[in-house]
């Protein structure tokens, strides 16, 4: 089923950037072909969790929209290879900023929590376990010790 278009309905650049891009794996599959031109089933090892069908899908909406190039080598057995565009090219130049924003204020957030928590991490007995004091209702104290990913009450 092919993308409907919305010409002359997009509010601003934005709105027809996301038109063209717009899905959870477009994105991916750009970053995918930045490196180098990739076979089907190797973009579908890349962009790790997209079905066969959505990729084909995804594949064949960028190649209406100019952004890759799907090259058929006269082989047998036959041979497909897909690349950006310079389109394509121009457009993850384009998206390059957005992924820099994502890995300073999103991917960071989270190391930076990750991070926190360590520094703020429970209290180890002789035995190596993990200590846990939590709070039940009316103030009562509860031990509880994990033992590898289980809790174990004493």
């Amino acid at each position: 089923m092919a993308t409907v278009r919305r010409p002359g309905s997009y509010h601003c650049g934005i709105d027809a950037a996301m038109d063209v891009i717009g899905g959870k794996w477009k994105v991916l599959i750009l970053w995918a072909l930045d490196e180098r031109a990739c076979r089907f089933g190797e973009l579908r090892r890349l962009v790790s969790g997209v079905t066969e069908k959505v990729l084909a899908s995804h594949l064949r909406e960028l190649e209406e929209d100019g952004i890759v190039h799907r090259e058929v080598y006269d082989e047998v057995p036959p041979r497909v290879e897909y690349s950006l565009t310079p389109l394509g090219v121009l457009l993850n130049e384009a998206l390059a900023p957005l992924g820099a924003w994502g890995r300073e204020h999103v991917i960071g957030g989270v190391e930076d929590a990750r991070n926190a928590r360590r520094r703020e991490s429970p209290p180890v007995s002789p035995d190596g376990d993990v200590e846990n004091r939590g709070e039940y209702a009316e103030g009562a104290a509860h031990p509880l010790v994990l033992r590898g990913d289980r809790p174990v009450s004493r």
